[in-house]
């Protein structure tokens, strides 16, 4: 190939050097704008408490001897800076302030089916001093233990059941500190109706068609403020939320606070001056599409990755919203991924299952859910690990199935440089030794003058982006 335009992809944990041929479009979901982070996160959390957005302050809300529970989010969000400790303590201080002491409180990490998270993972989130202070008022959320949940019965107008956590609907106040918005995806009621809930309640919205990370319209969200909106008026109050919005994992750009729908609307505004909209990247689609998948999920934090997580829920799900937006009907998808043929029994038991049981049989995930779903939701080894062995709820390994629904839109989907590369082909994925030979095997499909277009992802942030102390 004479000249050719050179691109590095990430791929594994470094990146991949590979020459691409001349015209090559470059295509980007990267953010259009970068956020600077606030120079005093204290003071900025506090000015957030002291002027929320759609309610009273917290000390308002409370009388002295209230019972309060400050719910955070769990590791799977890629916020690692000191944002949760920080709040946890301001919100600590206005309780304070109308009487309530700490010893009145609960905290709650929101794992929702996510594994729980161990002593020493909790005070990477938190800190030290206050694992060591709230003990064993300090817990995570377990889905599977009826006494720990509270029914709502159904939402009136779609009959979408709502279930949460007892911490929701025993405590007079529930705050919910909400760490990072990834587009669309997190954030809003999202983090009660999900985070704090139980499967009964979270198959609704996890199907899929049900998840999206669009900023607008978005119909995963419009279900939750259903369901949000429902909570609240069973239990007479509102619920209480910090918002945050990164300019990278360890800092925070903006800190809002007050109602849940509220703080949304105010982060999905100054989140649409970050992202342009992924289907003005191309405006002539490609016949072929290449981009790298770099070793990390945020379901592989604290944890190893597996070839579900690399090749289904990063390859085609968080990395392949620019499928939809930039790729023909039939389209060739070219990954470079480093995977191997390895798997975490700890904390993703049911994946290895996903994969030599249920895989085999269909690669259709509406098939998937069909046949699958109420076998590993109940499946009660899998469950116990869950409950008492810091694994991943067992249903979790069918949701990573869902993105094989792009497979739909896509022709095929060429694995470049696989460390393993039976790992693709069970997947019925095509292997090449690089990304050039992957090219060229796309192009004696679409033609020499086939349209490629080089994708550039924004990165996926990991543990080791916390500056260790």
């Amino acid at each position: 190939m004479v000249g050719g335009v050179k691109v590095e992809l990430p791929y594994g944990d470094a990146t991949l050097s590979a020459t691409l041929p001349e015209g090559t479009r470059r295509l980007s979901s990267d953010p259009e704008a970068a956020f600077a982070p606030v120079a005093d996160l204290g003071a900025a959390v506090r000015a957030a408490l002291a002027a929320p957005l759609g309610m009273p302050r917290i000390r308002e809300l409370v009388r002295p001897g209230a019972k309060v529970a400050i719910a955070f989010d769990d590791h799977t969000t890629g916020s690692f800076g000191p944002i949760r400790p920080v709040a946890i303590r301001a919100v600590l201080a206005e309780l304070a302030e109308a009487g309530v002491s700490s010893s009145q409180v609960r905290l709650v990490c929101a794992n929702a089916l996510h594994r729980m998270c161990r002593p020493g993972e909790l005070a990477r989130l938190l800190d030290d001093d206050l694992v060591r202070e709230f003990g064993p008022r300090l817990t995570c959320h377990d889905a599977e233990d009826p006494e720990q949940i509270a029914d709502l019965g159904v939402t009136p107008e779609r009959g979408f059941p709502v279930q949460v956590s007892r911490l929701v609907t025993d405590s007079d106040l529930l705050v919910y500190v909400n760490t990072n918005y990834i587009r669309g995806f997190t954030g809003g009621w999202k983090s009660v109706c999900v985070g704090l809930s139980t499967w009964t309640s979270i198959r609704v919205t996890h199907d899929p068609d049900g998840m999206s990370m669009s900023l607008n319209r978005n119909r995963m969200h419009d279900v939750l403020d259903e369901m949000g909106h429902h909570l609240e008026r069973r239990l007479g109050r509102r619920i209480f939320k910090i918002d945050t919005v990164l300019a990278s994992p360890t800092e925070a750009a903006h800190v809002l606070a007050g109602g849940v729908d509220e703080t949304r609307a105010a982060a999905l505004e100054i989140q649409a001056r970050r992202f342009p909209p992924r289907r003005g990247s191309a405006p002539d689609p490609c016949d072929v599409l290449v981009y790298g998948v770099p070793d990390g999920s945020p379901y592989a934090i604290w944890a190893s990755l597996n070839p579900i997580l690399t090749l289904i829920s990063m390859g085609l799900g968080y990395l392949g919203g620019m499928i939809d937006a930039a790729g023909k009907p039939g389209c060739t998808v070219i990954m470079a991924a480093a995977v191997r043929d390895a798997w975490d029994p700890v904390h993703h038991p049911s994946y290895r299952d996903v994969w030599e049981r249920v895989l085999p049989q269909t690669r259709d995930p509406y098939e998937i859910t069909a046949r699958f779903e109420g076998e590993f939701a109940r499946h009660p080894e899998y469950v116990d690990a869950y409950r008492h062995r810091f694994a991943f709820h067992p249903i979790h390994g069918i949701l990573a199935t869902h993105p094989l629904k792009r497979l739909r839109r896509v022709g095929r989907v060429i694995v470049a440089a696989p460390r393993d590369a039976h790992v693709p082909r069970h997947l019925g994925y095509e292997v090449a030794e690089s990304v050039e030979a992957a090219v060229a095997m796309a192009r004696a499909v679409h033609g020499p003058g086939a349209t490629i277009g080089v994708v550039s992802q924004p990165g996926m942030p990991m543990d080791s982006d916390r500056p260790r102390r």
